[in-house]
């Protein structure tokens, strides 16, 4: 893990505000027509500035279909999403598209890597599709490549990093557009404890010293057990919801 010093280093992530970073409301979520499955059943959250949130449940509980709501991979039934004060509902595509390339940072469970792209290109493509001039990419790639312990790695390819390397340049992707939040869905699923435990603090860290706001999907007791915040999703519905330390 990077020295205080190193993740300081980075330019702010988020700037403290008093109102939510997201806000659902009555969120419902219903499948199928003639056979209809309840995924999300009146669900009322709020995401504050700053928090290290963590959503848990079992398989079914509906972890899956809050964070696509959320991240605008889905709509919801009826209810509504607000991420960042801006509602998502009755957005285009394309405004969509920008909400997420702009406001929100994704950590998937399995990477999601583009093999064929080193890291340097992996963590800079999001800033080129938001065309910002080549010197600023290169500035913000750096930074954040540095931050979470791969500056001497950055030109290697994915199938050249171990898994928790690979995760690092995904948490590297997710802050380079400086976004509201970061939604990570089982960050640690795919590594050893050891190196889970490295990213889990790597990501407190950031946490702690830059504002920046992140809200975990997780079965891992081990970041259940770091989250300042457990929510605990059970049938579709927040089943408790619980401030930690």
């Amino acid at each position: 893990m990077k020295s205080d010093a190193e993740v300081s280093s980075m330019s702010h992530v988020v700037e403290r505000a008093d109102s939510p970073i997201v806000e659902t409301r009555g969120l419902f979520r219903l499948y199928g027509e003639t056979q209809q499955v309840r995924a999300l059943a009146g669900v009322d959250l709020v995401v504050m500035p700053g928090e290290f949130a963590a959503v848990a449940g079992p398989s079914g509980s509906g972890k899956t279909t809050l964070f696509n709501l959320i991240g605008g991979l889905d709509q919801p039934t009826s209810g509504e999403v607000i991420v960042g004060g801006r509602s998502l509902g009755g957005m285009k595509r394309h405004e969509l598209s920008r909400l997420r390339l702009e406001r929100i940072g994704f950590v998937f469970q399995a990477y999601n890597l583009i093999p064929v792209l080193t890291a340097w290109e992996n963590v800079e493509y999001p800033l080129i599709l938001r065309k910002l001039p080549a010197s600023q990419r290169r500035q913000k790639t750096a930074e954040v490549l540095t931050a979470v312990g791969l500056g001497d790695m950055m030109h290697r390819f994915p199938n050249q990093l171990s898994g928790g390397q690979q995760q690092r340049v995904a948490i590297a992707r997710a802050l380079v557009t400086e976004p509201v939040i970061v939604l990570a869905d089982e960050p640690t699923a795919n590594l050893d404890s050891e190196t889970g435990r490295a990213l889990l603090d790597l990501m407190k860290q950031l946490n702690l010293e830059k504002g920046l706001t992140f809200l975990f999907s997780t079965h891992d007791p081990m970041v259940m057990a770091a989250a300042g915040r457990l929510i605990r999703l059970k049938d579709g519905k927040i089943d408790s919801d619980t401030a930690q330390r």
